[in-house]
C-alpha cells in the first residue's frame, strides 16, 4: 500500500479505473434515459393540467377532467414531497412484496428516476405554458384551433425554449441523485466507489476520485446544454429579407 495520498490515488486508478468508468457510464445512462422519459411524463401531465374545463352541458367530461387533474396533482405532490431514496426502497421492495413484481435493478432505477423527474418537470411545463401570453391562446382559438392544436403549434414550441434551462438542471441533478440508487443494489458510480474504498479502507482517496468524475460529468453536460440553448436562440442579429417594393410589383 503506497504511503502518500497521490500514490494511493494512482493505485486506485490503476487497479479499479475500469470499474469506476463502468459505474460512471451506468450513472450517465440512467440519468439521460430517466431525464428523457421524465420530460415526456412531465410534458403529458403538464398539458393535461392546463386543459380548460368544459362549459355547461358536459357534466361527465367535467367530472372526469377533475378526477384526472386530481390524480395528476397527487402524483406530483407525492413524488416531489418524498426523497428519491425512499421512493426507490418503496417501489423496488413494495412491488415485490405486494404484487409479486420482481424488477431488475436497472429497470427499477430507470423507472424511479423517470417518475421522479416527471413530477418536477410537470410543474416546470405547467409554468412554461402559463408564461406564454394569453393573447396567443385567444388568437389561436379565434382562427378555429382546438386546445390540442394550440398546444402543439403555438404554446409548446415557445414553452420548450423557456424550460430548457430547467431540463438541463434536472439532468445535472439526476447525475448526482443516481447515487441514492445504491440502496437497491444498482452498481452505479457511488456503489462502485464504495466497494473500491472498502477493499483497502481508502475512503478519502476513492471518493476524491468519485468527486472528480462526478464533476467532469456534470460540467460537461452543463456546457453542452448551454450550447444547445444558444442554438435554439439563433443568431444575435437577424437580417431582414428584402422583397420587391409594392410599387414595383404593381408596375
Amino acid at each position: 500500500m503506497p504511503q502518500s495520498f497521490s500514490g494511493r490515488i494512482v493505485m486506485i486508478l490503476s487497479r479499479y479505473g475500469g470499474s469506476i468508468l463502468t459505474g460512471a457510464g451506468l450513472t450517465m445512462l440512467i440519468a439521460l434515459i430517466g431525464t428523457v422519459f421524465g420530460c415526456i411524463i412531465g410534458l403529458l401531465v403538464g398539458v393535461v393540467q392546463s386543459v380548460p374545463e368544459p362549459g355547461r352541458g358536459h357534466p361527465a367530461r367535467k367530472i372526469l377532467l377533475k378526477v384526472v387533474k386530481f390524480l395528476c396533482m397527487a402524483y406530483v405532490e407525492i413524488f416531489r414531497g418524498t426523497p428519491m431514496m425512499v421512493q426507490a426502497m418503496f417501489i423496488f421492495y413494495g412491488a415485490a412484496a405486494l404484487f409479486e413484481i420482481h424488477m431488475t435493478t436497472m429497470f427499477a432505477a430507470l423507472f424511479i428516476v423517470s417518475i421522479n423527474t416527471g413530477a418536477y418537470m410537470t410543474e416546470t411545463v405547467r409554468g412554461g405554458i402559463f408564461s406564454i401570453d394569453r393573447g396567443q391562446v385567444e388568437g389561436a382559438r379565434a382562427i378555429g384551433m382546438t386546445h390540442a392544436q394550440t398546444m402543439r403549434y403555438v404554446i409548446l414550441p415557445q414553452a420548450l425554449r423557456n424550460i430548457m434551462p430547467q431540463i438541463g438542471n434536472n439532468l445535472i441533478i439526476n447525475i448526482k441523485d443516481t447515487s441514492v440508487l445504491n440502496v437497491i443494489g444498482v452498481v452505479e458510480l457511488f456503489y462502485t466507489t464504495n466497494s473500491v474504498a472498502g477493499a483497502y479502507y481508502t475512503y478519502f482517496e476513492a471518493f476524491t476520485v468519485a468527486m472528480v468524475v462526478y464533476f467532469i460529468l456534470t460540467f460537461t453536460c452543463s456546457r453542452l446544454l448551454r450550447l444547445a440553448e444558444k442554438k435554439m436562440d439563433g443568431p444575435d442579429n437577424y437580417v431582414l429579407a428584402e422583397g420587391p417594393v409594392i410599387g414595383e410589383v404593381a408596375r
